[in-house]
């Protein structure tokens, strides 16, 4: 069976696809907060999907609430794709109250605001696909609990509250690798930092244990080599690998220069500085965010507030630089944003 898990943006919809990627091991999953995101994201699913007509197929969305209209939407869609043959289960798992007339009106909506998402997730693998082997269980199973405790304000089981809390803050402080640029590897991060964090439960205090070592355990991720640095320095290192890995498909091109174009990077000074450094070949570099505010950075090969001016009624140093593009539309597909820019480039 073919996994495309789609879930939300926090602890609890990240919880739910590191359970679906034990259990399942490969698959598609997506990430998308309310509004926009989730049509996009869902429309983004649906075309992935259509690659794959000889195949059965679980559509899940988890710790989601889809608006009727979206529900009504989205079981057109599936009706029509399986009119043409595709072999598609659609299952929405979640406990927001606020999704009550969709569950009420579609049988692939379950809706239980007893339990988070997570915990909802985890009870399904056991009922539809026999769960998981003990060892799995072992740290799953806890991990679950206590995201369960903090995602639906269960204070009185301590333990897991208190773990639960450290788990949140954590999982919201992730920014080192880009969740736009670089989704699955973001995604695989988080995932890494849950799975070590599970190893503190069974500790004494083990969320003040755990809440001391992220710092560390972070690092270990991104650490490239056996040298030590500073996280921030770490970060930019990795991100330095990381985008001279699709530097190519990030690349616009302003008259004989060239630039690369990220997207949501944001804080882009430091990584900024180390990949122009790194990568002599390129003259500028230019981070976009979805309301359209810019930044802009060189190294001395090209002025970048005369480029911020020109391009979008900004300026700043020659080095560093800032602008806003007010007919700029949020999107979550970055191919949009370089033919944007990459057409107000040629313009000039």
């Amino acid at each position: 069976m073919k996994l495309f898990h789609i879930s939300h943006t926090d602890l609890d919809g990240y919880g739910c696809q590191l359970i679906t990627k034990e259990f399942f091991k490969e698959g598609f999953f997506y990430n998308a907060n309310y509004g926009l995101e989730v049509k996009l994201t869902i429309k983004k699913a649906l075309e992935e999907i259509k690659n794959y007509k000889d195949e059965n197929i679980l559509l899940l969305i988890s710790d989601l609430n889809l608006t009727f209209q979206e529900s009504t939407d989205l079981d057109l869609e599936i009706n029509k794709l399986t009119t043409e043959g595709y072999q598609i289960k659609l299952q929405l798992l979640d406990h927001h109250v606020s999704g009550k007339k969709s569950a009420e009106n579609f049988y692939w909506y379950y809706l239980d605001d007893k339990r988070c998402a997570t915990k909802i997730v985890y009870d399904y693998m056991f009922e539809e696909y026999e769960g998981f082997d003990c060892l799995t269980s072992a740290w799953l199973k806890p991990l679950v609990d206590s995201i369960n405790a903090v995602d639906i304000w269960l204070e009185h089981e301590t333990k897991n509250f208190e773990f639960g809390k450290v788990l949140m803050s954590m999982i919201t402080k992730v920014k080192e690798i880009n969740n736009i640029l670089f989704s699955d590897l973001n995604r695989e991060f988080k995932f890494y930092l849950l799975k070590e964090a599970s190893k503190f439960l069974d500790e004494f205090d083990g969320h003040i244990k755990l809440d001391n070592e992220v710092h560390f355990m972070k690092k270990k991720f991104l650490k490239l080599t056996d040298k030590d640095d500073t996280l921030d320095n770490l970060s930019a290192a990795y991100l330095v690998k990381t985008l001279d890995d699709v530097k190519e498909n990030l690349t616009v091109v302003y008259k004989e220069q060239k630039g690369l174009l990220t997207y949501c990077l944001g804080s882009i000074s430091i990584p900024a500085n180390a990949f122009l450094k790194a990568n002599p070949d390129y003259d500028f570099f230019i981070d976009i965010n979805k309301k359209g505010n810019a930044s802009f950075r060189a190294d001395g090969k090209i002025d970048v507030a005369l480029l911020a001016a020109k391009l979008a009624n900004g300026g700043g140093h020659v080095n560093a630089s800032g602008g806003k593009f007010d007919d700029f539309k949020e999107t979550i597909d970055y191919s949009e944003v370089k033919t944007y820019i990459q057409k107000k480039l040629d313009k000039l």
